[in-house]
């Protein structure tokens, strides 16, 4: 799934690459992608690209004052060519649909079992439902300690599912969830009413510390090898049985999350109700 910083670094490059370019065709190749039924792609063409925006994992693209916002769910992603035709999806990932433009092609793939990339053509980028409930933005410099703690606020909530959950803070995902409690050392199965305020702090300075260095680390990073570099910086997630990177514990799957999610029993212990 792509996160904050990997869709970050796709929005500051899209930004910087077709900001004052035309739409010149469109294509969907699956229906079922596009949200706005009544508003369909061809709504873009001969439009400008005037701005490009992130809010937390989606991409908002204006064009001349209609907006196209991009949700790329579990499995989406996006293609650059700078030919006439699009380049070649992952393997394992479908084409979903392509904005040509006057120089080049935007692709938007979707490599799951099940489709989750979601298009909208809207005239304001909250009139996308997902977007307009949204919460703070993680990845934000500026999100701070007391933002955090209003999110976690009183809830008995586990901090993994809470972290990943849009309409508190958004941008994380399970990837970075799991990365960010591990900084913490914060069992991922602590509820968040059972924080101190040394721990709300300690994770704080950790989101902070994973997601700036995330972000830094993406930026430049060609489009085709975001997901690449995200694996290989990952210090427990997706390293099932691998030594623990800062002490004597091995990494394990997070019970309850079918493997999906990862932490050091030694450095992540349970936590106090």
């Amino acid at each position: 799934m792509p996160e904050a910083p990997e869709v970050e670094a796709l929005t500051l490059f899209l930004r910087e690459r077709l900001t004052g370019h035309a739409v010149r065709a469109v294509e969907l190749a699956e229906f079922r992608a596009l949200k706005t039924r009544g508003r369909p792609l061809d709504q873009l063409i001969d439009r400008t690209l005037t701005g490009v925006t992130r809010h937390g994992k989606h991409i908002d693209l204006d064009l001349d004052g209609i907006h196209l916002a991009l949700g790329f769910g579990r499995a989406g992603w996006a293609t650059w060519s700078e030919g006439d035709a699009a380049s070649t999806p992952p393997e394992g990932a479908a084409m979903i649909a392509t904005v040509t433009f006057d120089d080049g092609v935007l692709g938007i793939t979707d490599a799951g079992d099940w489709l989750s990339v979601q298009l909208h053509v809207v005239d304001d980028p909250f009139d996308v439902p997902a977007v307009a409930k949204l919460g703070p933005d993680a990845a934000d410099p500026e999100f701070s300690r007391e933002t955090l703690a209003r999110a976690l606020g009183t809830r008995r909530k586990q901090l993994k599912a809470l972290l990943q959950e849009q309409e508190s803070l958004a941008g994380i995902g399970n990837a970075y969830s799991d990365e960010i409690l591990y900084v913490a050392r914060l069992s991922p199965l602590a509820h968040a009413a059972s924080l101190t305020e040394d721990e709300v702090t300690r994770l704080h300075a950790a989101l902070r510390e994973v997601l700036d260095e995330a972000v830094a680390a993406r930026r430049g990073v060609p489009i085709a090898e975001q997901k690449a570099a995200k694996v290989a910086a990952m210090r427990v997630h997706g390293r099932t049985g691998e030594p623990c990177p800062d002490g004597d514990g091995v990494i394990e799957d997070i019970p309850g999350t079918k493997g999906s999610g990862q932490y050091c029993p030694a450095c992540q212990p349970p936590h106090a109700a």
